[in-house]
């Protein structure tokens, strides 16, 4: 495919060289890590990038036909699993193309629905997003979190859920935060970061995470701090009231491989918390209690997960193992009307099996097919709780669980407008570099059996895994005849703790293998066309895609970085980078600079090769995976000779990461990734579908 020649923005190139290990490494570009909000130079070299990258997409025959389908795609009523408090019935939902979901209430399960925030009047271009929520036990109160233009800073108020009315209560600088009401419903717990200084916030470490208790009708200023470690300021930590009210469940972790835990006794509030696991060499998660008896998920000498008790009423209490390590990983576990409802993932796939409190098998709850289930919370002592369905080609299905009678009945149901019959869903397992099998799935449509434009995505860490959802981007492209393949590349934990550890820190290189092994494998069973392969990632994900293509260029025909980690000797400068060296390893460690450098995509662009066409997005709110990592990384692309094909960025003003994203600002970026992508590996777009 001949290239448009693109006169690139002109990029000032720094001097800048250090000694690191004895090792020169360069970093021309370091000055487009400040804060584009308030560096006038970083700004102008933005709105020109934006400007190049705007005119190149404006060519692409399928941006506007991506971005009505969406858009039509989109228009679709949905809903978030309900949480029940005291006879109402509580929950998201979205309309269609609205901005943003909205909170209903019902005065039980069959009520009549009525809106208690609705956030799409919150700001003018929709992008003031209503973030965690929770109820008071008694629902009367709901505790909701504000999010402001993408960023990981929230601001917490409270509403009066009978008459609507907004208290005056207002929690500034809470972040990575839950939100857990005391049983008595006089306030509530939560997370937050000490107050950055003037100008701060956008680049503020997450060190010094503290839990605080809000007593409703009292200043910010007042609350008590209820957990801390300033001993280890980069822990991150996390608060949650059991059933009874009796106990708060203290985690804290370094956001890797393990976590400590510690119950503080509410009775007792002013006694210290009392720690039941003091070691970060395992996961461990409190999912339900009955009095003293505590029930946990672990992974210690488990790396698939197990369920074990723990009665608190001893002195030295002794951990007991209720439902032993499964041949399938135990991915979420609850414990609702006397039943421990255990959900695992068999080669990435959900199945919910029950026990019995003494770990008894009691069966298993009946899914409406391959897919993934999410939900099941509630207390040991409801009758009912909730979870919803979804699958690459099911766009949702909520149901209401009676746990006694082991039988679900439809709640809501969302209805797409597109014929999902015609989906075809298939796992496919291939071998990576040193042989490991790793498992991957194929969307395409049925009658799609030749060499397609496919697109492959992955992410490869932290544990996290992508189970098989419905997406409207997905479907977009596979109603076109596009192939999408999802591949579950090492670093994630879908075959458990081992496979995350396989994927992490001195391993990473693994998960690059993978990738380019799923890769590979598209091309040889003659799934994807010889030129028509483009992958994309997020976050992680955008670090995966930027170090693969430099590792195999020829692979690829495009590139989708998404807020891509692409500084892997800084990354620990910024905002909630420290709590990454626990998967990564420190840029300041000299064995873990050696394998940093050897991948970090923005150090290791080849010159002299031919790359993929790269567009990469960023977003200036971004204060998780800070803008600059994508600006120094596309700024890097431009300046080396590495083909005629375009390497732009796209960046969103107000936007963050992810979350809270208006509706509108999420289909035009899809429409312009997926028109790029579909230009690149040469798919026809065109309508109706």
């Amino acid at each position: 495919m001949t290239a448009p020649t693109i006169a690139y923005p002109p990029t000032r190139r720094g001097a800048l060289v250090e000694a690191l290990f004895g090792q020169a490494v360069a970093d021309p570009y370091r000055w487009l890590e400040n804060d584009v909000r308030l560096d006038a130079e970083v700004a102008s070299w933005v709105v020109a990038q934006n400007r190049v990258t705007d005119d190149h997409l404006g060519t692409l025959p399928g941006r506007g036909l991506f971005r009505d389908r969406l858009r039509t795609l989109y228009d679709y009523e949905r809903f978030a699993i309900p949480v029940h408090k005291n006879g109402r019935y509580f929950y998201l939902r979205h309309a269609g193309v609205e901005n943003q979901r909205v909170l209903h209430v019902r005065d039980g399960v069959d009520g009549t629905p009525r809106v208690l925030i609705d956030p799409n009047g919150w700001a003018e271009d929709g992008a003031t997003a209503l973030a965690e929520w929770s109820v008071s036990e008694d629902g009367t109160r709901l505790a909701f979190a504000v999010q402001d233009g993408g960023t990981d800073w929230r601001t917490i108020r409270v509403l009066d859920v009978g008459t609507g009315t907004v208290l005056e209560d207002e929690v500034f600088w809470a972040r990575y935060t839950a939100i857990a009401w005391s049983k008595d419903g006089v306030g509530f717990f939560y997370a937050r970061s000490p107050e950055p200084g003037p100008g701060a916030a956008f680049h503020a470490s997450v060190d010094n995470h503290a839990i605080h208790f809000h007593a409703l009708g009292t200043a910010q200023a007042q609350d008590r701090l209820v957990f801390a470690t300033p001993d280890q300021p980069t822990m991150l930590h996390s608060a949650s009231v059991t059933g009874d009210g009796r106990y708060l469940v203290l985690v804290s972790t370094p956001a890797a491989m393990g976590n400590r835990l510690a119950i503080l006794d509410l009775a007792r509030p002013d006694a210290p918390p009392r720690r039941l696991v003091d070691s970060l060499d395992n996961q461990w998660g409190v999912f339900g209690n009955v009095g003293t008896l505590f029930f946990l998920t672990t992974t210690k000498g488990a790396p698939r997960g197990k369920v074990v008790s723990l009665d608190i009423a001893a002195a030295d209490p002794v951990v007991r193992e209720v439902v032993a390590e499964q041949d399938s990983v135990l991915n979420a576990a609850t414990l609702v009307g006397g039943t421990l409802l255990l959900s695992y993932l068999v080669d990435v796939k959900t199945e919910v099996r029950r026990y019995r409190l003494d770990g008894q098998a009691d069966g298993v709850v009946p899914l409406p097919g391959i897919g993934t289930a999410i939900g099941f919370a509630g207390d040991h002592d409801d009758a009912e709780t909730f979870f919803g369905f979804t699958s690459f080609n099911c766009p949702g299905v909520i149901y209401r669980y009676d746990v006694a009678r082991n039988a679900a009945e439809v709640w809501s149901e969302a209805r797409v407008a597109a014929d999902l019959s015609g989906i075809a869903v298939e796992q496919r397992f291939f071998a990576s570099k040193d042989g490991t099998r790793v498992p991957m799935f194929i969307i395409r449509r049925k009658d799609v059996t030749g060499p397609a434009p496919t697109l492959l995505h992955g992410y490869g860490g932290y544990g996290l895994i992508d189970p098989p959802a419905f997406s409207v981007e997905r479907l977009a492209w596979v109603e076109q005849g596009g192939v999408f393949a999802v591949a579950h590349i090492r670093g994630g934990s879908e075959y458990g703790q081992a496979w995350h550890q396989a994927g992490r820190r001195q391993n990473k290189q693994n998960v690059f293998d993978d990738f380019i092994a799923a890769a590979e494998f598209l091309k040889a069973e003659g799934i994807a066309s010889p030129d028509g392969l483009a992958v994309l990632g997020a976050s992680n994900g955008g670090l995966l895609v930027g170090a693969v293509v430099n590792q195999r260029p020829d692979l690829f025909a495009a590139a989708l970085p998404q807020v891509g980690v692409m500084d892997m000797l800084r990354f620990d400068r910024f905002t909630g980078g420290t709590l990454w060296v626990d998967e990564y390893g420190s840029p300041q460690q000299e064995a873990d600079f050696r394998v940093l450098v050897a991948y970090s995509p923005y150090h290791n662009i080849r010159s002299g090769l031919a790359y993929p066409a790269i567009l990469a997005t960023t977003a200036d709110t971004d204060d998780r995976v800070v803008p600059g990592h994508s600006f120094k990384y596309v700024a890097a692309l431009q300046a080396s000779i590495i083909g005629p094909r375009p390497h732009l960025i796209r960046v969103e003003t107000r936007a963050g990461h992810g979350a809270g994203k208006p509706m509108d600002k999420v289909i035009a970026e899809a429409a312009d990734l997926l028109s790029f992508a579909a230009h690149w590996t040469s798919l026809s777009v065109k309508l109706p579908c």
